[in-house]
């Protein structure tokens, strides 16, 4: 019995040992990136079992920043609180008497923090306004969007990139992420490309074409030399590379708080529906909100929803979710405040760890986000466990096949579900790796460093590594 014991505590102090040590492919790409050990946390666990001490655990403890990581503590939140089939309503409502095609009144279009309002789905709101009998509004389109509270912010102020779609600010009113798509089409025997915009912004003046040039694609945005600070015009001073084929440029609109007007009259006047008013910001009135609204369209499905935050790391739509927590909490007004309190209440009931972390808006684009990779694990094994597992992993990036994660060339296409996340100085990684012996693990790497877009090597060699689970290391 006691040289039993004795073995026991051998192989577990074995166990403890193995599991500090970096592989040395990962310490190698660590070493060539110039990312010191300690600006690094690594942990690699068996994701069914909660109990098995770690195979790799390096400054797991250690709160750090995660970057896109923390949409997984979003989405996996909203999954488990909302539900899967859970989906948002954008009510119309109509005021007025309506008369051979005409509304004498007002439309009222009420945003309840649909993550996903794009283009095609406001053209199905408005084309079924026209289904009910209105061709004409004699008065104005209302937007009301104060189901959130207005989170200020200067798109630029993160990363000096105001006019990149990524940077949107939440609303609950969200029409197409407050971009607009530019889709540029050469016709070379004309010498010119035609530029179609979408959706047709009411009173922004736009170009039809742009000469074209010879010479490889290149960078084709600064080739076209566009002139964007002018809410009212976007035009090009420059050419369009012939070689470069049809793209699309999805751009952030220079003045989002105009945004969602001219959308909606763009589109509503280019349907042929006629309005006599405005389009503008207002508040249904409480007499109508009394009756059911004439309308609805209803967004789609949380778990689709999720797969399009985690799979493209789309931040708006993650802040939406976000503030939805509270909003669906409180049964009133979205507000970050209030998001953050149900969040960290779930953390303590859901994942029943007291591993500290600290949330901001919900998307990891903040310098304010904080956690551990041990909370990660933690909350990824906790998933792992949970009915909702199908629903999260699928909406990771798969390794060498889609999202953010196509272009990665691991040992196996398809070994591992994976988020990441990327900054300045902030590279992470999280989520679940195959193992060569069938087992599943959770993994979690993110490094905080000036270099630390160079450790994606380390990191790439870490999922390798965790796949290799039947090999001897």
């Amino acid at each position: 019995m006691y040289w039993r014991r004795l073995l026991l505590i051998a192989l577990c102090f074995a166990c403890t040992w193995a599991s500090a040590q970096i592989p040395t492919a990962v310490e190698t790409e660590l070493a060539r990136a110039k990312v010191p050990q300690d600006a690094v946390a690594l942990l690699v666990l068996d994701a069914h079992n909660a109990s098995a001490a770690p195979r790799l655990s390096h400054r797991a403890g250690v709160p750090m920043q995660a970057a896109s990581v923390m949409k997984l503590v979003t989405t996996y939140a909203a999954l488990d609180l909302l539900g899967p089939a859970y989906t948002w309503a954008t009510p119309v409502y109509v005021q007025g008497a309506v008369r051979a095609g005409v509304l004498i009144g007002n439309v009222y279009i009420q945003g309840q923090g649909d993550p996903k309002l794009v283009l095609e789905r406001l053209w199905l709101l408005l084309r079924r306004v026209q289904g009910i009998g209105i061709a004409r509004i004699q008065g104005d389109i209302v937007l009301d969007n104060r189901a959130f509270e207005a989170v200020a912010s200067d798109p630029g102020a993160f990363d000096g990139e105001p006019l990149r779609p990524y940077n949107a600010s939440a609303d609950a009113l969200l029409i197409n992420y407050k971009s607009v798509l530019m889709t540029f089409t050469p016709d070379i025997p004309r010498h010119i490309a035609h530029v179609q915009f979408e959706p047709p912004l009411w009173g922004v003046k736009t170009q039809d074409t742009v000469a074209l040039q010879t010479g490889s694609c290149g960078d084709y945005r600064a080739a076209l030399k566009a002139a964007l600070t002018d809410p009212a015009r976007i035009r090009f001073t420059g050419a369009y590379p012939a070689d470069c084929g049809e793209k699309v440029w999805p751009l952030a609109y220079v003045d989002p708080a105009s945004y969602a007007p001219r959308a909606v009259q763009g589109l509503w006047r280019s349907m042929g529906g006629k309005l006599s008013g405005t389009v503008r910001y207002g508040q249904v009135p409480a007499a109508l909100l009394a009756a059911p609204p004439a309308l609805e369209v209803r967004s789609a499905p949380l778990a689709e929803i999720v797969r399009d935050i985690n799979k493209y790391s789309n931040n708006v739509m993650a802040q939406q979710v976000f503030l939805t927590l509270g909003r669906d909490e409180s049964g009133s007004v979205g507000s970050l405040a209030a998001s953050r309190a149900v969040l960290q209440r779930w953390w303590q009931e859901r994942i029943a760890t007291n591993e500290p972390f600290t949330v901001d808006n919900g998307s990891g684009l903040s310098r304010q986000e904080r956690i551990s990779a041990r909370a990660l694990g933690q909350l990824l094994q906790s998933a792992y466990r949970s009915p909702l597992m199908p629903e999260l992993m699928a909406s990771l990036p798969i390794s060498g096949v889609d999202g953010t994660l196509k272009r990665t060339k691991f040992s196996k296409p398809g070994s591992a579900h994976l988020k990441t996340g990327s900054l300045n100085e902030v590279t992470a990684i999280a989520g679940f790796v195959h193992g060569a012996s069938g087992k599943r693990y959770v993994l979690v790497a993110l490094a905080n460093h000036p270099n630390a877009h160079a450790a994606r090597a380390a990191f790439d060699a870490l999922v390798s590594w965790t796949t290799q689970d039947s090999e001897d290391h």
